[in-house]
């Protein structure tokens, strides 16, 4: 069966002596290879105010706490999206408040959040879905317009673009997974990238119990509690060795992604993306819309072809009860979209035979 998702690991003749000489260096909690791993990171996605953590879940978290999200806040989000995003802002006491998205795309409809906006409303929380780019032309003019920051969750979109350049750097936060079956994984880790300096020394604390590490640890007085959320130097090598590796992992993406949008254009019972001006996706998940989703799962099925919508939608979560309402492009974009295997084990034999198995019809 053709994987929807599958984890690049480097080769094991670059990777295994990274690993034992990180291991056995006497030092493998954070340190410097952390702080290395963080540069080329920064680097990376053209941004170098960047701090790495245990899991894109920390990410948000400390960006949530940032903003001094609590009991009797609000942010707005979506509920198409894992459940990390919207559980995350659950454990701060904070209400999520359901914003409809787009049927076309399944990203956050701008017009639907600023319906949505209360006196309580303390932040935006919008997702690059499946590495789509949401529609940042107008949430830059919504948030600038109303001053409510915005926090992009881009687990799903490393590699991503809004004019021009490389998401990471337009909003205050911007919050990177590097789980398991991302584009690139660390095994386990995040990042938050910040478009504001001044944030990194508060952030920096709370990714530590609240110490100064840059201080001695018996001059250390904790003003606000934080956690334990610090990458250490065995999980930020092995993002090293990966991060050498992803721009051509990427490549294979996006160049597969690009290749579904042209072979599927006007195949019947299918309708293809249109990604929003200045955005580019970088197709963690080819995503469409197809007639008669079970039937499709079934026949790709059949041609050794995972599909799936993969995500639960969030807002039907018991947990989210108090924030249920009707959400009926939701609605519509649930019982369509579909993802199918797109990633750097697609080769251009394996796409040939996707896009065959899908022109014959189900």
């Amino acid at each position: 069966m053709i994987p929807l998702v599958k984890p690049y690991i480097a080769d094991r003749k670059e990777m295994m002596p990274a690993i034992e000489d990180i291991l056995y260096s006497g030092y493998i909690a954070e340190g410097e290879a952390v702080y290395k791993f963080e540069r080329e990171f920064g680097e990376f996605i053209g941004n170098p105010n960047v701090l790495v953590v245990q899991s894109g879940t920390a990410a948000l978290h400390i960006a949530l706490l940032l903003l001094g999200v609590g009991p009797g806040d609000e942010v707005i989000s979506t509920p198409m999206t894992a459940e990390p995003t919207n559980t995350t802002i659950a454990i701060t006491g904070a209400k999520v408040v359901w914003a409809d998205v787009d049927p076309a795309t399944g990203l956050l409809d701008p017009a639907s959040v600023r319906e949505k906006i209360t006196e309580r409303t303390k932040a935006i929380m919008l997702v690059h879905y499946a590495g789509m780019v949401c529609n940042m032309d107008e949430f830059n003019k919504l948030s600038q317009e109303t001053g409510i920051p915005i926090i992009e969750d881009t687990a799903h979109a490393l590699g991503s673009r809004y004019n021009g350049k490389m998401i990471g750097s337009n909003s205050r936060f911007t919050c990177f997974s590097f789980q398991a079956i991302k584009q690139m994984t660390t095994v386990d880790g995040g990042a938050i990238a910040f478009s504001n300096p001044d944030d990194i020394a508060e952030a920096r604390k709370l990714r530590w119990f609240g110490l100064d590490k840059k201080l001695p640890r018996l001059e250390n007085d904790i003003k606000r509690a934080g956690y334990k959320y610090g990458m250490n130097n065995v999980t930020a090598t092995i993002g090293s060795v990966q991060l050498a590796h992803t721009p051509e992992v990427l490549d294979k993406y996006i160049s597969n992604g690009k290749f579904y949008d042209n072979a599927l254009k006007n195949v019947p019972g299918v309708t293809t993306i249109d990604y929003y001006p200045h955005t580019e996706p970088s197709y963690w998940l080819y995503t469409m819309k197809v007639e008669r989703r079970d039937d499709f799962i079934k026949m790709m099925e059949e041609n050794g072809i995972t599909a799936s919508p993969l995500h639960h939608r969030s807002d039907t979560h018991s947990v989210f009860a108090e924030s249920r309402c009707e959400l009926p492009n939701m609605e519509k974009w649930y019982s369509e979209f579909v993802h199918i295997p797109c990633g750097w084990w697609v080769d251009e034999e394996v796409r040939e035979k996707i896009v065959s198995a899908i022109k014959k019809g189900w």
